[in-house]
């Protein structure tokens, strides 16, 4: 016979409000998304409308801007808010006005999609049978891809992204990230164009002639593939000429960009969200005034709540209090970005004096930390959110990189880095290209300690050859 009996446990639980929920939401929305968000608030809340005087504030702002000079930065004045209050019926309303001037605003062309390679991968994600959080997790990877179809984010970040509202191990989203991996295209949200090959030979079937060989080749010697140096190819494999010219037709005749089939451009004007500018001998970031939707409630639905029966103040009560939620979860969302790009601009100061030879290293905690919130949230607000100073526009995520050792026991950024080796390639001589050795070697007596792997992971980054191509591109 079973004994019942009553127990007392005590668990924690993370719980997220719906306030917090939606300014978690909000956060990671770049600027499109984020006026596409407010519409349809609008649409749907009779309480929301828009403040017609600071929309014309910012479109006269706009147009300033529009006319100013193309090559100058001007001083910006200082971020203000006002207060709003439904307490006194002729002041329910909320804004934020930013008279920034001096910027050029012209558009730049960013690449994207309507039916693009994340769209297509999305639409078999929700066909798939994933649980419903291996569900937010393929959806995670798949809104880290870049135009090729490789993931651009580690695993540590996209875990980091999911944080805190979705705890999972690294673990978790390495099942799932090879799930994805064998979606159509087969090889997508691979790290490098070697992977993606291994990841497309692994899914044919074993009977393929060359399959196994065309394996270890992709693995270990595709480098030798790229230089078109065959015959030390046939050294290190030591495989007959039939089977090798076999293994190579295969592996030619897979795609190395997972996303090349997919157009996923067209033409998206990339406004900057911040702007940086010195003034008095400090650098300061301001918000770009369409940041601010100048929203404001209703005063015909107020006066209709104070004089409304049991049933319509309900519902207007309902929505007065997700309107009050919204304008308070923008203002938030353009406070902390303000504070986190504030921050970054402050560590990143010799980059914007002397230019990427003088980047940082950088990592989402150093900016959690000053700033005081979670790496999560550092993580959406520096997504598809972009910064305009006087060395050009950039999106917040690039002023994050890894980190080199130096001789001295300090650590250099990997974007400085690559800026010493571009300068040290520009003036290579033409009749003796510099083997990467030999830029490791000239690396280490500037005191920065970088294998000569490394230093072809930077080069390829750059899209600059091995110095054999490069000797054959000067002849």
């Amino acid at each position: 016979m079973v004994n019942q009996s009553l127990q007392i446990k005590l668990t924690q639980k993370l719980a997220l409000s719906p306030q917090l929920q939606q300014a978690i939401r909000l956060l990671q929305l770049n600027r499109i998304e984020l006026r596409e968000y407010i519409q349809d608030a609008l649409d749907a809340n009779p309480l929301l409308e828009r403040d017609e005087s600071d929309a014309a504030q910012t479109e006269e702002s706009s147009d300033t801007q529009q006319e100013s000079s193309d090559n100058e930065y001007e001083s910006a004045d200082d971020y203000e808010a006002s207060e709003w209050d439904v307490s006194s019926p002729g002041d329910e309303q909320w804004g934020e006005s930013n008279a920034y001037e001096g910027f050029n605003l012209e558009p730049q062309i960013a690449d994207t999609s309507s039916d693009s390679l994340r769209e297509h991968l999305l639409w078999q994600i929700n066909l798939a049978h994933f649980s419903p959080v291996d569900l937010q997790i393929a959806t995670a990877i798949v809104y880290e891809l870049d135009d090729d179809g490789f993931l651009s984010d580690t695993i540590q970040d996209i875990r980091a992204s999911l944080a805190p509202e979705l705890l999972v191990a690294e673990d978790e989203i390495l099942a799932v990230l090879h799930r994805v991996q064998r979606m159509e295209p087969v090889g997508v949200a691979t790290r490098d164009a070697a992977e993606c090959i291994v990841v497309q030979l692994s899914s044919m079937p074993g009977d393929t002639p060359g399959r196994e060989l065309a394996l270890r080749i992709a693995r270990d010697f595709l480098e030798l593939v790229a230089r078109h140096d065959f015959d030390e190819l046939r050294k290190r494999t030591g495989a007959k000429e039939e089977l090798l010219s076999q293994a190579l037709d295969l592996i030619q005749s897979l795609e190395p960009r997972p996303g090349a089939r997919y157009d996923n451009r067209r033409d998206e004007y990339l406004v900057p969200d911040v702007y940086v500018t010195k003034i008095e001998g400090k650098w300061g970031v301001t918000l770009n005034p369409e940041n601010e939707p100048g929203l404001r409630l209703n005063k015909y639905y107020i006066d209709l709540l104070r004089k409304s029966g049991s049933k319509e103040a309900e519902y207007l009560k309902g929505r007065l209090q997700e309107a009050r939620w919204l304008m308070s979860s923008i203002e938030m969302r353009n406070r902390t970005l303000l504070m986190i790009s504030q921050s970054i601009v402050e560590m990143q100061e010799d980059f914007l004096e002397q230019g990427e030879i003088a980047m940082k290293p950088l990592v989402l905690r150093d900016i959690a930390d000053a700033v005081g919130v979670h790496e999560s949230t550092v993580s959406r607000a520096t997504t598809r959110k972009y910064m305009l100073t006087p060395r050009g526009i950039f999106e917040l995520k690039y002023f994050f990189s890894s980190h080199v050792r130096t001789d001295t026991g300090g650590t250099v950024s990997a974007t400085a880095v690559k800026a010493r080796l571009e300068v040290l390639l520009r003036n290579e001589p033409r009749d003796k290209p510099l083997s990467d050795q030999d830029l490791s070697e000239l690396l280490r007596r500037t005191g920065i300690r970088a294998a000569r792997r490394t230093v072809a992971k930077y080069r390829e980054s750059l899209g600059i050859g091995s110095s054999s191509e490069r000797r054959r591109l000067y002849k």
